[in-house]
């Protein structure tokens, strides 16, 4: 892609971003509203769900607007409503593997469990009380999802191609949700990591969003299947990046600590890579680091260096190459609109080439 047309791309989806912003900030505003009525009380939780909501690179609701957009769709607001619907999606799994990881702070902040313990603040059970808001918070937003998606404004009958594929989304988030949690602590394996890696992010944060804006523009079956071998790939490099951030990333650009995931002991792929290339004392190494909360920038050192011993990083960073190449070689197959076209090509680099 030249040079100027990267910037055009860059400059249309920044519009696009700003335009779920504006919808995003408006529905908040209007239901916290309505939520605080209820009573004053709650307004620590409304002030989380829209801490929840705020910023992000939308890249869910791009996917949704330029599946949209590949049908030969015109631009339309009520498809930016309902592919920010999808963002909502979004921050309720943000703040339920929060919760799920114990996280203290994203970005910088108190994630939203950390927050709620002041609302409970003189009690005996504040950090109990802080997760339970919690948890509520993040099931309010996954309501609200569906709330703007099915009151976004497109005709019924387009609603109803795609209220079967909002089911799978939602099924198959939690199902890799679970098995993360499932797998968690037990013996790295890379096959087993790229299931969690499909199911947990690459569908809901690719595939699904560009199958539901396809559904609701009407596209054809083969459409279906280009977005398909374009999202699965893409999303699975999505996550394979950031699992490469969360070790080797900068904490002020990726928002999470570096040791996140060796102290949670989580079943990533980069994990499983060292496991399978490192000597035996090694192993025992890691056995002696893995799932340990007290771990320092020592720590993180050795971790990175063994890591870098097994070649691990480097092997995890071809399979980010050999997947994106896989979603361009999906767009170039196809018949899409240029607009559509042009537009997802770019986003292979905004989800695989990013630093944070």
């Amino acid at each position: 892609m030249s040079g100027a047309r990267s910037v055009r791309e860059d400059q249309q989806q920044g519009a696009l971003r700003a335009r779920v912003d504006a919808v995003l900030q408006e529905f908040t505003r209007r239901e916290s509203a309505e939520f605080v009525a209820v009573d004053a009380d709650l307004l620590p939780v409304a002030e989380q769900l829209a801490a929840a909501v705020a910023g992000g690179k939308r890249l869910r609701a791009a996917f949704c607007y330029w599946g949209w957009r590949a049908g030969g769709q015109p631009d339309s607001d009520a498809l930016v409503k309902a592919a920010a619907a999808i963002e909502l999606v979004h921050a309720a799994a943000v703040v339920h593997d929060d919760l799920i990881d114990e996280s203290s702070a994203r970005h910088g902040r108190p994630t939203a469990h950390i927050a709620l313990r002041s609302a409970c603040a003189g009690r005996t059970r504040s950090t109990a009380g802080g997760r339970s808001l919690a948890m509520l918070a993040g099931d309010l937003l996954m309501s609200w999802a569906g709330q703007l998606f099915t009151s976004c404004g497109l005709p019924a009958a387009y609603l109803s191609r795609a209220r079967g594929l909002w089911a799978v989304m939602a099924r198959e988030l939690i199902a890799g949700e679970c098995l993360e949690i499932l797998r968690t602590g037990g013996r790295p394996d890379t096959a087993s990591s790229l299931q969690v890696i499909r199911y947990k992010t690459a569908k809901y944060t690719v595939e699904h969003p560009l199958h539901i804006g396809g559904a609701l523009a009407g596209v054809s079956d083969s459409v279906m299947k280009t977005f398909t071998a374009y999202g699965l790939p893409l999303g699975e490099a999505f996550q394979l990046r950031d699992d490469l951030l969360g070790l080797f990333g900068d904490p002020e650009r990726t928002g999470k600590a570096n040791l996140d995931d060796i102290s949670g002991n989580r079943p990533t792929a980069l994990l499983a890579q060292t496991w399978s290339a490192a000597t035996a004392a090694e192993r025992a190494e890691l056995d002696g680091l893995l799932g340990r909360s007290d771990l320092d920038d020592d720590a993180l050192l050795r971790m990175r260096a063994i890591m870098q011993r097994t070649g691990a990083p480097a092997r995890v960073e071809e399979m980010i190459t050999r997947r994106t190449q896989e979603a361009v070689d999906a767009i170039g197959r196809a018949d899409l609109p240029a607009c559509a076209a042009d537009a997802l090509l770019h986003l292979v680099g905004s989800a695989a080439a990013r630093q944070s």
